[in-house]
């Protein structure tokens, strides 16, 4: 399956939309979609993955890696996460205590 990635800006925030799954694959489309927004000055970023069916190691690695970059500018990425599989990923990993972790894309902007 292909993955697919847009984002918006909402307020001072850009929305990043993910569909589909995020692998070995699939990965680099993420980073380079983080990257350039990152590039273009855009460090408040919110990353909707209710729409993701599937993430595996390599998907962590460019969310933790887009994580440090918008930090070290002084922004910050949350997640937006609904479904248990794709939750527990981040729960085994310790990475809920890292990441800013909402059920809703309005509690992730409120």
């Amino acid at each position: 399956m292909d993955v697919s990635v847009t984002s918006r800006e909402s307020g001072d925030r850009t929305v990043v939309e993910v569909r589909g799954e995020i692998d070995v694959y699939t990965a680099p489309v993420l980073r380079e979609e983080l990257t350039s927004l990152v590039d273009a000055q855009r460090t408040n970023l919110v990353v909707d993955l209710t729409q993701v069916s599937f993430m595996d190691s390599t998907g962590l690695g460019v969310l933790v890696g887009g994580l440090k970059k918008v930090r070290t500018l002084g922004g910050d990425l949350s997640l937006v996460i609904d479904q248990e599989t794709i939750l527990k990923v981040f729960r085994i990993t310790a990475l809920t205590q890292v990441f800013s972790i909402h059920s809703t894309l309005e509690d992730a902007l409120a």
